[in-house]
């Protein structure tokens, strides 16, 4: 931090200060004081306090400006820190400080801050370990390292596209618990595998490294960058779960004899894959929403369908449109804070490419496209007309798009908003699911069920 005008003047708006430095016994002393900061001398007038301050060593002044919120924490965190010798005179004490190092939350949020912090934290405990001759590191019980690493709560993304699936294939008198159920299981696997494939490719190719203002929806889970997993061990998780999948998916082929179940598991693994990785990378190229939307759309919805079925459907494939713009779209905002760290590495997303105007109007008008889907589905009679029910997520997209354009500079007032974009997925997934529900329901129940319940 420079030591200027601007610098004091600054110091001059700060109300606490306290005077820190190691007594003769090496322990640390402390005491809070009244101060003057002389921006046109470059120096701060230290009032005497209740204890004889040194003027033999170097002391540290902490000048700060914390407003404490009842019940709910601190707010208008700002410090600065002060290193140099103090000199005594008259009426007090007078610093001119040697350096300076600060933090303003207002001008770097609390979570950028801590994530910069990060490599100084590593190279600490690094030396620390030599030290000791023991390695030093981050602790997390072993059930939050695996939810954290495995980011298990983005499962929905799978489990709502292979239930639509199921759903349909139940409407079209189609249906087995024990192949839902191991359904679900491959496709959780194949998503897990996804996730932590992702943030190896990602730490290798130094994207992650790169990234100082990830949020809980972007940026990747941090465990490697935190040293809490290693590489390997992260690419032996991914590893397992693709195992996991790949045999469930071969057992599901032989099962039910059906080649399309074999083209959908090969595209499905391929796209999983090669998200990230290398030759393809498809991420890097600008085709990431495209591979989200394929894998979490069609590929499992049609998956699922044909493993109930034993063949493929128009009306499967329909069904899944929304779902898959839908997931692409939750890409599609979370790579908007990310954009920054990702043109770094050549990581050419839709958010790098296009500017704020265009990626705003863009998911407005991808969005009510996935619920155009929808009605005109619904009202040509090609999907059940109890589907209408999922445009009562519509008012959700519109929700996002404000938050977008309120929010598209800071990353960490977008967490809102990101987290209503996966909620428009989920929800307008979930109604779909209940559409056809109710339309299974009716059939079953009456003999001739009316035009809106079928």
């Amino acid at each position: 931090m420079k030591i200027d005008r601007a610098l004091f003047d600054k110091l001059a708006t700060y109300p606490h200060v306290v005077v820190s430095w190691v007594g003769d016994d090496g322990y640390p002393t402390q005491t809070a004081a009244s101060f003057e900061a002389d921006a046109d001398a470059l120096e701060v007038r230290i009032a005497r306090t209740g204890l004889p301050l040194p003027t033999d060593r170097q002391v540290n002044v902490t000048v700060s400006h914390v407003r404490p919120q009842p019940g709910t924490g601190y707010d208008q965190r700002r410090y600065i820190c002060l290193w140099g010798t103090l000199a005594e005179g008259d009426k007090g004490f007078t610093l001119k400080p040697e350096r300076a190092w600060g933090w303003d939350e207002q001008e770097t949020p609390f979570f950028e801050y801590v994530e910069r912090s990060n490599p100084v934290a590593m190279e600490y405990m690094s030396k620390l370990s030599l030290e000791r001759g023991a390695p030093v590191k981050p602790q997390l019980s072993r059930f939050w390292t695996f939810l954290v690493a495995t980011r298990l709560p983005f499962l929905t993304a799978t489990i709502v596209p292979i239930l639509l699936g199921i759903a349909v294939a139940a409407y079209h008198g189609h249906f087995s618990w024990w192949l839902a159920a191991l359904t679900l299981i491959g496709g959780m696997a194949v998503h897990i595998g996804l996730n932590v494939a992702n943030d190896v490719f990602d730490a290798m190719s130094g994207a992650d490294e790169a990234n100082v203002s990830p949020t809980q929806f972007s940026g990747g889970s941090r465990v490697i960058q935190r040293g809490l997993v290693t590489l390997r061990q992260m690419s032996t998780i991914s590893l397992v779960a693709y195992a996991v999948a790949i045999s469930i998916g071969i057992f599901l082929v032989i099962n039910r004899a059906s080649v399309e179940l074999f083209v959908i598991g090969v595209a499905g693994v391929f796209l999983s894959v090669f998200y990230t990785a290398p030759p393809f990378r498809l991420v890097h190229h600008g085709l990431g929403e495209l591979t989200t939307a394929l894998g979490f759309g069609p590929v499992m919805v049609l998956g699922a369908y044909v493993v109930q079925a034993q063949h493929l459907s128009g009306e499967a494939f329909v069904a899944s449109v929304p779902v898959a713009i839908l997931i692409a779209l939750i890409l599609y905002v979370n790579e908007i804070p990310d954009r920054h760290s990702d043109a770094k590495v050549g990581k050419r997303t839709l958010p790098v490419r296009m500017g704020q105007a265009l990626v705003t109007q863009g998911f407005l008008v991808a969005a009510l496209s996935a619920f155009a889907v929808v009605a005109i589905g619904a009202a040509t009679g090609y999907l059940p007309r109890p589907t209408l029910i999922a445009l009562l997520a519509l008012p959700l997209a519109f929700k996002v798009y404000d938050g977008i354009r309120a929010h598209y500079n800071r990353p960490y007032d977008l967490m809102a908003t990101m987290g209503h974009n996966v909620q428009l997925h989920l929800l307008t997934g979930v109604l779909l699911f209940t559409g056809y529900m109710v339309a299974v329901i009716a059939d079953k129940v009456m003999d001739s069920p009316p035009g809106i319940l079928s």
